[in-house]
């Protein structure tokens, strides 16, 4: 059985492409970083390590729309995006988990 077939992403100009990557990178490391969701420190650890690479490169995807004159953020669209990329389960993990019952 084939998976079902993901709607496309919207059409993003190459520099909000690169801001949708490099944002999506950063929240997965920072969702490997989140201490009440982490097992071991070594994940957390490589995870913190490698943030700081990718938030320079997050920085400088904005830099780039920025100078290209792409001042404002299409929120709608990139929201569409983030979504198709299944952002919203990535994203997830950043936060706390609810409390388990009790």
């Amino acid at each position: 059985m084939l998976p079902p077939e993901l709607p496309p992403l919207p059409a993003l100009t190459r520099a909000e492409a690169e801001l949708i990557d490099r944002y999506l990178e950063v929240v997965d490391l920072l969702g490997r970083i989140n201490p009440s969701r982490a097992e071991h420190t070594y994940g957390g650890l490589r995870a913190a390590q490698a943030l700081v690479g990718r938030a320079g490169a997050l920085r400088d995807a904005l830099a780039v729309m920025h100078q290209r004159g792409e001042s404002e953020v299409h929120a709608p669209t990139l929201a569409q995006a983030l979504r198709v990329l299944d952002g919203e389960r990535r994203a997830g993990r950043v936060t706390v988990p609810p409390r388990s019952g009790g």
